[in-house]
């Protein structure tokens, strides 16, 4: 929704908007904006001059107060994603989907694009440094590149030419009760490509590569475009060492190697997904299918350009501080797959750090479907801390399953593990066994991203 604001703003609509109290780091983003921001949702916040309004799926028309409002005067009133859906009709727009991945995948590609100089607009899930610590890119309206949601599937709005698939695997269980039902959907999205479309995945990935199959069969005119170690072409990827901070890999298509400076082979994988966009998107723009070798060398030098200027997304692996040699760090994950990749290219970036992980699980049906794979996911860490579920404002508790409950689990895979109800009721024990070499990581969709920031406070205080 931040990010909305920020191309809505740039287009000159004059803006208002409600949320919870809570403060989340996309009110840093609206503040600059000079937005007004009500903190309770209210019939009287929608007043005379409104003329349109746009919400979250976490609020039903048939409850929220202000989208009542707006029904009762009449005012257009439109979901976030068919809203993106009417940006994206405007331009030659890329999606960029799958169950992990989006945000950082959607903010390299804006960092190359970028770097490339192409008229872009780049629209991501979070702030990007290389944005100038905005979710947005503005360098241009030929082209738009987004994140696209599956949720709901709410990416179906979207209007692609090209589109990124980085992963398929079970999620959102409230929604897709079977992996086959939000396989269907990410099948259904690709399909809304037109002739000659590209479908860029990744190969290394069961599901995409699942999906591209079923894509082959349906619609033949689909070009089919895969990146990853397990890809042959232009795409293919090798790795190579990972020193100084940095991840070395090389490009089937490119002769040399690119440098990364965020930690994962996932995030690897990424910066090659974002390569292949950025490529095909420059051959459209010059109207060159084929470069010569002059031209292919100058275009490797601006893609690893964009790669090396990539420092992260926020909450996503992001360094929050660095204090007497110990780390803090945050990350968004909050799928077993992506905190077993993420702690697992963690441990490969950083192999002489303890690494102590903070985790906050989202939502009680997606706790509930991947309970077991919960509790397997954090084998890279030395140290695990649990907290209760962060619920979500979109389910109702059912009783079935609590912070409590993975927990148990948890210990039954790890052997060193501690529960604390309230992110924030962990801060004695954190600052009792932090130390100087320590990797501390908050991890999740939730708010225990304040235990971080409080120790980080802590920390501070202590030098002074």
């Amino acid at each position: 929704m931040a990010a909305l604001v920020e191309i809505a703003h740039a287009r000159g609509a004059i803006i208002t908007g409600s949320d919870v109290p809570e403060q989340f780091y996309t009110d840093e983003i609206l503040k600059k904006l000079n937005i007004k921001v009500f903190t309770t949702f209210d019939a009287s916040n929608i007043s005379e001059s409104t003329q349109f309004v746009i919400h979250s799926s976490a609020y039903k028309r048939s409850e929220n107060p202000e989208l009542i409002e707006a029904d009762k005067r009449h005012i257009p009133v439109l979901l976030y994603t068919e809203a993106l859906g009417a940006i994206s009709a405007l331009a030659y727009s890329c999606g960029v989907a799958g169950v992990h991945g989006k945000t950082t995948t959607t903010g390299l590609a804006g960092t190359v694009l970028k770097s490339l100089d192409l008229p872009a607009q780049v629209l991501a899930g979070s702030i990007i440094s290389s944005f100038g610590d905005k979710c947005t890119l503005n360098n241009g309206n030929d082209y738009f590149v987004a994140e696209t949601c599956e949720y709901q599937r709410h990416f179906m709005s979207f209007h692609p030419k090209k589109i990124i698939l980085t992963s398929v695997e079970s999620d959102h269980e409230d929604f897709y009760p079977t992996y086959e039902s939000i396989r269907n959907a990410f099948v259904d999205y690709a399909l809304l490509l037109p002739e000659k479309g590209q479908l860029i995945y990744c190969a290394d990935d069961k599901g995409a590569t699942e999906v591209a199959g079923i894509i082959s069969k349906k619609r033949g005119d689909i070009e089919l475009v895969p990146y990853g170690t397990s890809a042959k072409g232009d795409y293919s990827i090798k790795f190579g060492q990972v020193k100084n901070g940095r991840q070395f890999f090389s490009i089937g298509a490119f002769d040399g190697d690119f440098q990364l400076r965020v930690p994962g082979e996932h995030m690897v994988r990424n910066a090659a997904a974002a390569c292949a966009l950025s490529t095909e998107l420059y051959k459209n723009f010059s109207k060159k299918q084929t470069l010569d070798e002059k031209e292919k060398q100058l275009l490797f030098e601006k893609l690893k350009a964009g790669v090396e200027a990539f420092s992260g997304a926020k909450r996503r692996s992001e360094i929050v501080a660095d204090i007497d040699d110990i780390t803090i760090m945050d990350d968004y994950a909050h799928h077993p797959t992506a905190i077993a990749t993420t702690l697992e290219g963690l441990r490969k970036f950083y192999p002489e750090k303890r690494i102590i992980v903070d985790f906050m699980s989202h939502t009680y049906t997606r706790t509930a479907a991947l309970l077991d794979r919960f509790a397997q996911a954090f084998d890279a860490a030395d140290e695990v801390i649990l907290h209760k579920i962060y619920p979500s404002a979109r389910e109702k508790y059912d009783g079935t399953v609590t912070g409590r409950s993975l927990f148990e689990k948890t210990k039954q895979n790890h052997s060193k593990v501690s529960y604390y109800e309230e992110p924030l009721d962990a801060l004695p024990y954190v600052s009792s066994i932090i130390k100087s070499g320590d990797l501390f990581i908050t991890m999740g969709a939730g708010d225990n991203w304040k235990l971080g920031k409080a120790l980080t406070e802590q920390l501070e205080a202590k030098r002074k």
